[in-house]
């Protein structure tokens, strides 16, 4: 081990993947995201329905998310969709989960 190993010099770059964790860190949100991984993209609606939760709740999950750059919208006329924004979640939630559980439907 040298004194590199634990250098924080780049704080920056330690903040932007702490804060990623932090925005996942909330059975929701990981159940939002898997889902995302799953379906490729989904509405508030359809999430709602799934997790059994009023929409508002879903739509404040859904926005700590897209504040954290994981997920974003497609629009197609009046609906909105979400989809994954960043491919760096789909490793972690990999890892976290195993690939042969996401694979299954």
């Amino acid at each position: 081990m040298n004194d590199t190993d634990f250098n924080s010099t780049n704080s920056k770059l330690f903040d932007e993947h702490a804060n990623l964790l932090k925005a996942l860190s909330h059975p929701i949100r990981l159940c939002i995201v898997r889902g995302l991984m799953r379906k490729k993209k989904c509405n508030v609606s359809y999430m709602q329905e799934c997790l059994d939760l009023p929409q508002s709740t879903v739509s404040q999950h859904l926005q700590k998310l897209r504040s954290a750059g994981i997920v974003a919208t497609e629009r197609n006329g009046l609906e909105v969709n979400y989809v994954i924004a960043d491919q760096r979640i789909e490793g972690i939630i990999t890892i976290l989960f195993g690939e042969e559980d996401l694979n299954h439907e």
